[in-house]
């Protein structure tokens, strides 16, 4: 009797906590303004870094290559190891809050620096922070939402995400507007978004952690019917399927370079990098209205047809990039490059949820993560070298084609949601 009573409770936990089908359930909400915070902090120092490395701190080109490439790697890692610390703990929430602290606590230290290779620090220890916060936070994410309204609830966060986008760089240029060249004063400042987004997740509340981790939100536990025991010396195996689309997503990402390298062709074609912040702020404007749009299509029309789609359209602004010679081309090829990240982003972290039993989202989102961040560092070396080997447009067009040949692989191979009544 005491096991139906605890059952029912904690089945009943679990419903509230997803809510309606159409609704924002409120941890989402919370971990959304969490999202937005802190991106809106990254974002007013972010696009300023290479300014403030090169006419405060005097250092080169090749400085900031070393401290993203580091800070990129330590993310990369980090992201697979948090995954699998997220499915052997009973609680996801502490290593959020954990990562979001580190991030939030380093980031403001880059004003009290006077050589890079303090940035250097301070930046591995930020992406240290995201790192750890990444995978834990997705599986979450995974949790609270149905089945049915998964590419919706990611779609609503990365909107969070890249509003906080808008904000900071907005907030960053009236800032310097009215006091040029304060860039320590600025990033100082950031501590106050930071705090901000820590103090969100103590809102978030975790069902019982027996629901969270063995049983997805959607079904209800039968009057009887007891809980799942959760065995952390033996974890449920990885589908054989989620490693190919990760494959797969691996070999788009090495033809997804750094976003900079966009911007450095637009600052070219449009003369002067006056109205980059600006434009970089459009930008997050696409994705933020288009993203949660994005993520509910791939509810209706399937994960797999979404991000086809959007991994088509990031191949012909990358072929836009390559062939365009006005800069009004220039700015409208960069502002479509948003209606990818709206279909793309979101579909892609709820495939990775629908292919993966629920004890394992940690550690699935981990693996994905890991494959963005190594393909997208490994291939921005490569469309460095391109770049100045052999110019833009050869760099532009190999990024392109990449993406293409990881559509059509997408498109062709067989993908079917996690049942525990399939083989692996």
């Amino acid at each position: 009797m005491a096991t139906e009573s605890r059952a029912r409770s904690r089945a009943a936990v679990n419903t509230a906590s997803v809510g309606h089908p159409q609704r924002i359930p409120r941890p989402v909400w919370f971990l959304g303004f969490t999202s937005l915070l802190t991106d809106a902090a990254t974002e007013i120092i972010y696009p300023l870094l290479p300014v403030y490395l090169r006419q405060v701190l005097g250092a080169s080109a090749t400085s900031l290559g070393i401290i993203e490439g580091v800070a990129e790697g330590v993310n990369s890692v980090l992201k697979v190891v948090s995954g699998w610390m997220a499915d052997r703990h009973t609680r996801r929430r502490p290593l959020v809050i954990v990562g979001y602290a580190i991030s939030s606590a380093s980031r403001p230290l880059i004003a009290l620096t006077t050589a890079w290779q303090q940035v250097l620090l301070i930046r591995a220890l930020d992406r240290t922070g995201k790192g750890i916060r990444g995978a834990p936070r997705d599986a979450m994410l995974a949790h609270f939402a149905r089945e049915s309204s998964r590419g919706r609830i990611f779609g609503f966060h990365r909107a969070m995400d890249h509003t906080g986008a808008i904000v900071g760089p907005l907030a960053a240029t009236v800032f310097l507007f009215f006091l040029p060249g304060a860039y320590r004063t600025l990033f100082l400042l950031t501590i106050i978004p930071g705090a901000l987004a820590v103090a969100m997740l103590f809102f978030v509340q975790e069902p019982d952690a027996d629901i969270a981790m063995d049983q997805p939100p959607a079904q209800s536990l039968a009057p009887g019917t007891p809980p799942l025991s959760r065995d952390t010396s033996m974890p449920e195996p990885l589908p054989r399927r989620l490693y190919a689309v990760l494959a797969i997503i691996l070999l788009f990402s090495l033809g997804n370079s750094a976003d900079a390298f966009l911007l450095l062709r637009l600052s070219d074609a449009l003369g002067s990098g006056t109205f980059i912040p600006l434009l970089w702020s459009g930008l997050h404007v696409v994705k933020a209205s288009l993203s949660m749009w994005g993520g509910g299509l791939s509810d209706r029309l399937g994960r797999k047809r979404v991000i086809v789609i959007g991994w088509t359209i990031y191949a012909l602004v990358y072929l836009g990039f390559a062939t365009a010679t006005g800069a009004a081309v220039f700015v409208a090829w960069f502002l479509f490059y948003g209606v990818y990240f709206a279909l793309a982003e979101g579909a892609e972290k709820a495939l990775v949820a629908d292919l993966t039993p629920p004890s394992r989202h940690g550690a699935a989102f981990g693996l994905y993560n890991a494959a963005l961040g190594v393909g997208t560092l490994a291939a921005s070396v490569a469309f460095g070298f391109l770049y100045d080997r052999f110019g833009a447009a050869t760099a532009f067009t190999a990024g392109a084609m990449l993406a293409a040949v990881a559509a059509v692989l997408l498109a062709i191979v067989p993908v079917s949601k996690y049942s525990s009544r399939l083989s692996r």
